[in-house]
């Protein structure tokens, strides 16, 4: 049975590149996971005053989303030397109300590409911060930071760099041992 793990895109421009990633992640590891690419860019900013009683509607589908999956896939830029807001905003919601939030405790990982050599790793260690204090278990190998030169996804969003395809295979080989280990 496919692992069901719900991914994080902190980028949900037409053209991002982490929104290729996770598209190459989910054709790469069709069979042993299925990927559901949840749609953040559709949460309010968080705020208390509207979650208390009647959340939006969004919130309660994002909820129920990450509470079914077995697992939270990252695939992340670096804005700012740190979190995108889109996705710090996600975090918030999954995270609440207070010690009852679906993320709390989940097996995860992170992945992030840039068009620079580690243009992810700090945004990642943020993350990692995070999801310490969310309890939640997330992968520390392979560290995984993507270099894009153009072409290195092509329009079907295949990886069309072997090298890279087969790191990102070991990737989630070692990501699905993660997600067995922890369940």
């Amino acid at each position: 049975m496919a692992i069901k793990v719900a991914v994080l895109v902190g980028s949900f421009r037409k053209d991002s590149i982490n929104q290729q990633l996770a598209k190459a992640l989910g054709k790469l590891g069709a069979g042993k996971f299925d990927f559901q690419i949840l749609k953040i860019e559709e949460l309010p900013f968080y705020n208390q005053d509207i979650d208390s009683g009647n959340p939006p509607a969004a919130a309660v589908k994002f909820r129920q989303d990450v509470a079914a999956a077995d697992a939270v896939l990252i695939v992340t830029p670096e804005y700012n030397r740190s979190v995108p807001g889109v996705l710090a905003n996600a975090i918030e919601w999954g995270s609440r109300p207070y010690g009852q939030g679906p993320i709390l405790g989940k097996t995860g990982a992170l992945i992030g590409a840039s068009i620079g050599k580690i243009g992810t790793a700090v945004a990642q260690a943020h993350l990692r911060g995070a999801f310490g204090f969310l309890d939640m278990k997330v992968m520390g190998q392979p560290e995984a930071y993507i270099t894009v030169t153009p072409g290195l996804f092509d329009a079907n969003n295949d990886v069309t760099d072997a090298s890279v395809k087969d790191f990102l295979s070991g990737f989630l080989a070692k990501f699905e041992a993660w997600v067995a280990k922890n369940k």
